[in-house]
């Protein structure tokens, strides 16, 4: 069994701005969807853009941890959010992670930077949750299929 490999502070941040252009594009269609195509005139927009982030990015994180262990980002990076027994964090595991990003990022965002400090890579939010992020594993190649020599055919008269 191979050992897992832990996902380092810049890969993991790649892997959150891809989820960040995510977070935009959707909130642009659904906004345009709402408001109309000019959301940004709408007076309410900002106090409902903040609100909508924060449901959207919490709804989204959460619940793709919990069923797969990866974000869109995640998954265009290779890395996967795993709980103690190696498999994709539970529910309640993954809403916490979620809440924990903001004690991460509290702290001039320190919590985040623990991640490219500490030897097993955790960031305080996996550390709080009980989670950590691996580099997914590649498939191991299959063994290529033996081949056996052909027999020699049988000695005429031989039993």
């Amino acid at each position: 069994m191979n050992q897992p490999r832990p996902a380092g502070f810049w890969l993991r941040a790649v892997a959150a701005a891809i989820d960040f252009v995510v977070f935009f594009v959707s909130f642009r269609v659904i906004g345009a969807r709402v408001w109309g195509g000019d959301v940004e005139n709408v007076a309410s927009f900002k106090s409902l853009a903040s609100f909508f982030t924060v449901v959207f990015a919490g709804a989204y994180t959460t619940v793709l941890h919990s069923l797969a262990g990866q974000t869109i980002g995640k998954m265009i990076v290779g890395v996967r959010v795993v709980g103690g027994d190696d498999a994709p964090p539970p529910f309640g595991a993954a809403l916490l992670r979620f809440l924990a990003y903001f004690a991460s990022a509290a702290p001039l965002t320190l919590g985040f930077v623990m991640a490219g400090l500490r030897g097993d890579k955790r960031a305080l939010h996996d550390l709080i949750a009980g989670t950590r992020v691996d580099r997914s594993s590649a498939p191991e190649p299959a063994a290529p299929p033996s081949v056996e020599a052909p027999s020699a055919p049988a000695a005429p008269g031989a039993v």
